[in-house]
């Protein structure tokens, strides 16, 4: 084998053959073919795609490269939940404990924002003492004691993926759908979870665009799943607008922790219920009752258990930010649009996001959303407020809100309709 050989037969279109696949991952994991040849089979990957058989060869060795976890031995059914990421995503945090009140076990591996999307470690890491690095043992133990965890994958979990993951980062590739699908699903995978839930965004904030996309991807992620004796399933969901009041860290757990606690905003309650049941069902615990588990607070227990035994403190004070700036109303009218990718790449430019890989995050910067599409507002009223530790980062992630991100539509009489809201959840893959 060799590496040229194999880039030209996905340049020419052909499809790569078993042995090709095990022995492109394998080398490159072992340093044996270099950045820019697996940069230009990746190229040739996103251009000529490939079919269902070689992206089920592709993952199956990203997975060979490391360990496979074993949760066999829980007295209890597993279920996780991966997003494909967007803005205000704080759905994994009241998820998780959640599905683990109702008699599931979690074994949520987690990872860090990138560019506008926020991550879920760096959401957690806002608490104080919380961990995201746990060993095996440790992660079997919180398990264990409070049935969710939530923490970083380990190094030894599909290695090649990771070496992979940020070469397609710096190459323009990460909008393949197979490197997508293999991505993920090589992880969660080798995670060894039971049975798992996609939610699969879809619009401006996040990385599948349209519909027609996101059906590609999702039907992908769940062939993958399925091949390889995992209960799959995804919902594809609306990220047009960003998920509840707020976008960052800190921001994003005080929300989180006010749906465990009955409230929070009503789409967020509603995605965490539906992929809820979507995992209970999943599980094999149909008849479990998410929302009771809501209303009796014992989601909230879970919570508590779950973010001590990682050395966090659920009572502690939450950071919050040294400055604020007000974004008003300029008319009064209508609401009639808040882009979410603007607001992303709002909150990023305040210090909740990253650029790359090593950039620190502040834990209170991000944003807060007074209002929604289809609200009326009053001139002047706030519409959002922007959370920052360095007032300098202003000018600029006001700029992200400007060209038509968040539109106001003056209605002087009330005769201006609210406009169409989109479905939050848009359709099922299973």
């Amino acid at each position: 084998m060799d590496a040229i050989t194999v880039i030209r037969a996905k340049r020419d279109g052909r499809a790569l053959t078993p042995e090709q696949i095990d022995w492109v991952i394998g080398a490159y994991t072992r340093g044996e073919v270099a950045d820019e040849q697996m940069s230009a089979l990746a190229m040739a990957i996103l251009l000529n795609g490939m079919d269902r058989a070689e992206i089920a060869r592709w993952t199956a060795a990203m997975i060979a490269t490391g360990e496979r976890m074993d949760f066999s031995g829980l007295p209890r059914p597993t279920a996780d939940k991966h997003s494909t990421g967007g803005v205000g995503d704080k759905i994994t945090l009241p998820l998780a404990p959640l599905v683990a009140a109702c008699g599931a076990a979690v074994p949520q591996l987690s990872g860090r924002g990138l560019g506008h999307t926020g991550g879920t470690l760096d959401k957690l890491e806002s608490i104080p003492g919380w961990r995201a690095r746990l060993s095996n043992e440790e992660m079997l133990d919180v398990l264990g004691s409070a049935g969710a965890v939530i923490c970083a994958a380990g190094e030894g979990l599909a290695p090649a993926d990771r070496k992979l993951y940020a070469l397609r980062d710096v190459t323009g590739t990460v909008e393949s759908v197979p490197l997508i699908a293999s991505s993920i699903m090589s992880k969660k995978i080798a995670e060894g979870t039971g049975a798992l839930v996609l939610d699969v965004k879809v619009g401006s904030g996040a990385f599948m665009k349209t519909l027609a996309d996101a059906r590609e991807l999702a039907a992908t992620m769940v062939g993958l799943g399925t091949d390889h004796g995992v209960r799959t399933v995804a919902l594809l969901t609306d990220m047009s607008v960003p998920l509840g009041l707020t976008a960052g860290n800190a921001l994003e757990v005080r929300e989180s922790v006010e749906v465990l606690a009955g409230g929070g905003p009503a789409d967020v309650v509603r995605l965490t219920l539906a992929l809820a049941r979507e995992m209970l069902d999943a599980a094999g615990l149909p008849d479990a009752d998410p929302e009771r588990a809501l209303r009796d607070g014992s989601a909230m227990d879970v919570w508590r258990r779950m973010i001590a035994a990682q050395g966090g403190d659920p009572d502690a004070p939450l950071p919050v930010a040294r400055e604020r700036h007000t974004l008003p109303a300029p008319a009064s009218g209508v609401l009639t649009r808040l882009d979410a990718y603007a607001v992303g790449v709002a909150a990023w430019r305040l210090g909740a996001g990253r650029a790359r890989k090593e950039d620190p995050v502040q834990a209170g910067a991000g944003i807060e959303l007074h209002a929604r599409p289809g609200d009326r507002v009053s001139a002047g009223q706030p519409l959002l407020t922007l959370h920052t530790d360095t007032p300098e980062r202003f000018p600029a992630a006001l700029a992200a809100l400007e060209d038509g991100a968040v539109v106001v539509t003056p209605d002087a009489d009330g005769t201006v309709p609210a406009p169409a809201r989109t479905p939050l959840i848009l359709d099922r893959i299973a």
